[in-house]
């Protein structure tokens, strides 16, 4: 297989393996209390699976008196996402209407297709393509997801309630690779953890956020979180 087919075929896989994810997404937002059409707005605007997560879990836990704390708690976890805008923006070289399209898709997943190549013009072929297949199935699934949500109930009665937590926790656990992220996950969670019983909802969260973004500037990198 030519090194155009074998990119495109990973990019494919990509795609659809982290679409998987956007069936959790969109039931566990309904579950949450938006409907379908706030869901799809999150998932077609915000697309960062661990921003959204951490978006629907808050209003989750917090109702709609913690969308304040919702939105700063995504906006923490997407900071990330302009890091990886520095290293892709002399590769891409995008121009007008097409610079935005790159913007969106600047996610975890194109970058790091993107950066497994070996020719610029690979990389790029592999930011396009990864980035165009996670967003098509990751919105296809989030709306099965949410359709499928509004048919389920009660979400306690499916598990649904702690589901947001451990689906998070699923989308970030492969990403902690080196020891500068595990330290970070780890300080991360025992703040939310300690601070939980005594600040209101979302507001853990926030304070995991600000402990990533301390170790990223203490290390002069970005951490994967």
């Amino acid at each position: 297989m030519n090194n155009q087919g074998s990119t495109k075929s990973i990019s494919i896989g990509v795609g659809v393996a982290v679409g998987l994810y956007g069936i959790s997404f969109g039931a566990l937002s309904s579950a949450a209390g938006l409907d379908i059409w706030q869901t799809m707005a999150l998932s077609l605007l915000m697309f960062s699976g661990g921003s959204q997560f951490a978006f629907v879990g808050v209003i989750a836990s917090g109702g709609l008196s913690s969308i304040p704390g919702a939105i700063t708690s995504a906006w923490l976890l997407g900071v990330r996402n302009g890091f990886y805008a520095i290293r892709m923006a002399p590769l891409i070289q995008a121009r007008g209407l097409k610079r935005l399209v790159a913007a969106e898709l600047t996610i975890d997943e194109s970058t790091a297709v993107a950066l497994s190549r070996e020719t610029d013009d690979e990389m790029r072929r592999g930011f396009w393509w990864t980035g165009a297949a996670v967003y098509i199935f990751w919105n296809l699934l989030t709306l099965l997801g949410a359709i499928l949500g509004k048919t389920l109930g009660d979400p306690s009665r499916w598990g649904l309630d702690a589901a947001a937590a451990a689906a998070f926790v699923g989308l970030v656990w492969p990403r902690l690779v080196d020891l500068a992220s595990r330290s970070t996950a780890a300080v991360a969670i025992v703040v939310a953890v300690v601070a939980s019983p005594f600040v209101p909802a979302g507001v853990p969260v926030l304070l995991s956020g600000l402990v990533g973004l301390a170790f990223g500037f203490a290390l002069k990198k970005p951490v994967n979180v």
